[in-house]
């Protein structure tokens, strides 16, 4: 059984779910916020941090400098109709976005929808685990792995199943706690 093959699958699934937790917005300005967001830029869907530079000059702002200024309608739509509930500001060739204090309410949200993107990771990891055991119980059949060495195999797996659940569950009660703090 390959060990480094099942903690490969297990980190992708928690890298996934890092970046989902990235774009859930605090009241601190973070440039990841906006990595879940294209922009209709030379006839396809473009990330934004490819049309400009993205920065935060202060903890409750986002600027970004577009490099084609014909793309900055574009930029601002696209913002406009994502889920982040920010109004950007065009200044020239720079829009800033004012990342305003979270209401007690839009808090509470996002705490959920982040346990949301926590069970989804989890089911991910179980879902890894379950593969990887019908694959031992495969070997078993086809193969005639002794049963111990299957078992213990099983173990393994589980254990390392174990360590990703329990990271998971820290990532989360840490975003939940930057996404709660007034």
């Amino acid at each position: 059984m390959d060990t480094k093959n099942i903690h490969d699958k297990m980190k992708n699934a928690i890298l996934h779910f890092e970046k989902e937790l990235s774009s859930l917005r605090t009241s601190r300005a973070n440039p990841k916020m906006l990595d879940s967001i294209f922009v209709d830029a030379y006839e396809s869907k473009t990330p934004i941090n490819q049309i400009g530079n993205i920065s935060t000059p202060d903890a409750s702002t986002i600027s970004i400098q577009v490099w084609d200024t014909g793309l900055i309608k574009n930029v601002e739509t696209s913002i406009i109709e994502s889920n982040l509930g920010i109004n950007p500001q065009v200044d020239g060739n720079i829009i800033r976005l004012n990342i305003p204090k979270l209401s007690e309410e839009r808090r509470l949200e996002l705490s959920k929808l982040a346990s949301q993107y926590s069970e989804n990771a989890k089911v991910s990891i179980r879902n890894i685990r379950r593969d990887l055991i019908e694959e031992q119980k495969k070997n078993k059949k086809d193969n005639n792995t002794p049963e111990d060495e299957v078992k213990k195999n099983l173990d393994e797996i589980q254990k390392v199943t174990d360590h990703y659940i329990e990271n998971i569950d820290l990532i989360t009660s840490e975003k939940k706690s930057e996404i709660l703090k007034v």
